[in-house]
């Protein structure tokens, strides 16, 4: 698993407790971190890949990368169908 583009992160220096909040507002703070990290989609792309199901990864909280996972489940079964017909 490639990950170093982790220390890169402007998490890197960061106390890990502020990516797994418990609350909105915690969410909302994680977020703004990730909005200007030069690793954000890195980041994302690895816990969709790994099914991180808890944190702030990427900028998308656990709910966002449900939704993310779900569409590229139904993305690829309609690229599926459509090479098959």
């Amino acid at each position: 698993m490639e990950t170093t583009w982790m220390a890169k992160g402007n998490c890197a220096d960061r106390d890990p407790k502020i990516f797994f909040p418990s609350d909105g507002i915690g969410v909302a703070r994680a977020k703004s971190i990730c909005s200007t990290c030069p690793v954000q989609a890195a980041c994302l792309e690895h816990a969709l890949t790994h099914r991180i199901d808890h944190g702030v990864w990427g900028g998308c909280s656990e709910r966002q990368r449900r939704k993310i996972r779900k569409q590229r489940k139904v993305d690829a079964m309609l690229a599926g169908s459509a090479l098959s017909n």
